[in-house]
């Protein structure tokens, strides 16, 4: 039997709003089963319509695009679709999304909207959780501390189960802790930790700290590199389990969030984030332009036992070798050890942000895709004066487990503005891809909670070089990809030179508008914390804060580190003066006096 698309949704608000136990007793539980099989249909006979202009988005010829659901109250990480077509997403705000980590989406008639959008699963968890993976029948998710699973049921969009917990984290929360999986052929889940360090400094992103350890005696390493940094192996069925009972897979990783596994090489791989702030921590060695060109974002192959470099270690892409860093001595030349470890299978340019990683397996694309991994950038916080970089989706041809060929741009437009002075601009920022059943790809953005379906409806015989010619020319001239000229590209160049402590150690942070960047740091603009309490704001800058702290009635979990070990209170009063009296805040004058009498009092507290 048929069932109409307004029947269907009929029965479906009728079974996702009714009491379950008069379900039971009528049998919505075989309904449940049947319908099930009715959207599968769907889902795969009827891709819907096309959005106007593709929603904005660049796309190579023949490619098309169409926004499945927009607004998600609580925003989105990672996301999974089912072999029915529902679409499982990770909740990037529980808070938003009525205390849920994840919201439940399918699409009853065919149009290629969600129509029911469901949160579900109650769990404690902060932004950067970001797990959602669908694998052998169960949904795996996962909060900044916990590795989590539901079982699916055929045909019931939410899961009932009960939750599982996989693997477990020891708190505190910190930077980078995000938590990624990816499963092989053999039952194992690897599990991401990253470390919550910048560059393993003894005091984290503080100017001039040098780093911890010693590059050449592992007995003596970074503190960091024992317990994070790094990727683990673990059963993917057995519950409970804490880091020691895991093997540990790969390590000098610093921060993970783009996990995949290759089912044809049989090959985990990652995207990793390089380090940030070359310029604000070592302003002697490093010049503007250089900071936004470095380090490179490394994709790796990751076989047991690898070394990725960090913290001691970066890759230059534009010298393509890996350089010491500078808290061990580095000077931007030195090579020490770095040609020993692992190389990246390819070096993508400097704070593009890897925030996920998809080797297609659909058949739905042209035969040029097959094999190949998609990359989603989330984009960058810290390359002014430069345009903020990153905002896009990249693909990677490979063949035998390698790359072939260049990266190429896949989607861009996400930001929606050119260029993107500070990253609080860009309207969207990709982060999550999933493939469809079909052979679609999904992805979702972290700022408005919007899901776009990308197909392919051209000639996939005809697809080749002309086809991508126009991505060819974006990957070019797009100031967000493209290596920005360092004299023409300076988007500060003309403009006067307000505040140079604030240029030098604030903006990569607090961006040039004082916005912040809406997740890892807060606002600087109308801010409770600088129009109110003038000494705390003080004490702030001169010794430091770390989280967690409310700005504006969102909470906030990075390290402020304290300035007043180099910069004199003429300086602290200029930076402070120049912030009050801009970003629509309370225009105040803050004296070296009051700074020094705020550095006297709090000579002995240490904030970090």
């Amino acid at each position: 039997m048929a069932l109409t698309n307004a029947t269907r949704k009929a029965v479906t608000n009728f079974l996702h709003c009714f009491n379950s136990n008069l379900l039971k007793t009528i049998g919505a539980g075989v309904l449940l089963v049947f319908l099930g099989f009715s959207w599968n249909n769907v889902s795969k006979n009827h891709p819907g319509p096309v959005a106007p202009d593709n929603d904005g988005l660049f796309l190579p010829d023949g490619f098309q695009a169409i926004v499945v659901v927009d607004s998600l109250k609580g925003q989105t990480r990672h996301i999974a679709v089912n072999s029915n077509g529902d679409i499982y997403v990770k909740a990037r705000n529980h808070y938003l999304n009525d205390g849920y980590g994840n919201i439940a989406l399918r699409d009853t008639d065919g149009d290629g909207k969600a129509d029911i959008i469901t949160p579900f699963g109650k769990y404690s968890g902060h932004t950067y959780g970001t797990a959602m993976r669908i694998h052998n029948g169960y949904l795996y998710f996962s909060s900044e501390l916990m590795v989590y699973r539901m079982k699916l049921k055929r045909g019931q969009l939410v899961p009932d189960s009960k939750i599982d917990t996989i693997v477990i984290d020891n708190p505190p929360y910190h930077e980078h802790q995000t938590k990624p999986i990816a499963f092989d052929n053999k039952g194992h889940i690897f599990v991401g930790w990253g470390a919550g360090s910048n560059a393993g400094q003894e005091k984290n992103r503080l100017p001039g700290s040098p780093g911890v350890g010693d590059p050449n005696s592992p007995d003596k390493g970074n503190p960091w590199l024992k317990d994070h940094g790094g990727i683990w192996m673990f059963d993917a069925n057995k519950t409970s389990q804490h880091q020691s009972d895991g093997i540990k897979y790969a390590t000098g990783l610093r921060s993970i969030v783009a996990m995949d596994w290759d089912l044809k090489s049989k090959s985990l791989y990652t995207v990793a984030h390089g380090r940030d702030d070359f310029r604000m921590i070592w302003p002697d060695l490093y010049t503007p332009w250089q900071s936004a060109m470095e380090p490179a974002e490394e994709f790796f192959k990751v076989n047991e036992g690898m070394d990725g470099g960090w913290p001691y270690y970066y890759y230059d892409e534009l010298k393509g070798k890996k350089l010491l860093n500078p808290e061990f001595g580095g000077d931007g030349t030195k090579e020490g050890n770095g040609a020993k470890l692992t190389q990246p299978i390819v070096a993508f340019p400097a704070h593009f942000a890897p925030n996920d990683l998809l080797f297609y397996r659909g058949k739905q694309f042209p035969s040029r895709y097959k094999s190949g991994a998609f990359v989603a950038f989330h984009g960058s916080t810290d390359r002014a004066p430069y345009p903020q970089a990153g905002f896009l989706i990249a693909f990677v041809p490979f063949k035998d487990g390698k790359p072939s060929g260049p990266w190429e741009v896949f989607a861009d437009g996400f930001a929606r503005v050119d260029p993107i002075v500070n990253v609080s601009n860009a309207v969207y920022r990709p982060m999550g891809l999933a493939e469809g059943p079909d052979g679609s790809l999904y992805v979702s953005d972290t700022e408005k909670g919007r899901i776009w379906r990308i197909q392919f409806k051209g000639d996939k015989k005809a697809f080749g070089v002309e086809q991508l010619a126009a991505m060819g020319n974006r990957k070019k001239t797009a100031s967000n990809i493209k290596t920005p000229d360092e004299i023409k590209d300076n988007l500060f160049k003309d403009m006067p030179t307000a505040s140079t402590v604030y240029a030098t150690y604030c903006i990569a942070c607090h961006q040039a508008d004082g916005r912040g960047d809406g997740n890892r740091f807060p606002p600087l603009a109308q801010s409770e914390w600088v129009n109110y309490n003038t000494p705390r704001l003080i004490n702030v800058i001169l010794n430091g804060l770390k989280g967690p702290v409310t700005v504006k009635g969102q909470s906030y979990n990075e390290v402020m580190p304290g300035h007043g070990s180099f910069l004199s209170d003429e300086q602290v009063a200029e930076v402070l003066t120049y912030i009050k009296s801009n970003f629509n805040n309370l225009p105040e004058v803050v004296t070296p006096a009051e700074v020094s009498a705020v550095r006297k009092k709090t000579s002995n507290q240490i904030h970090e």
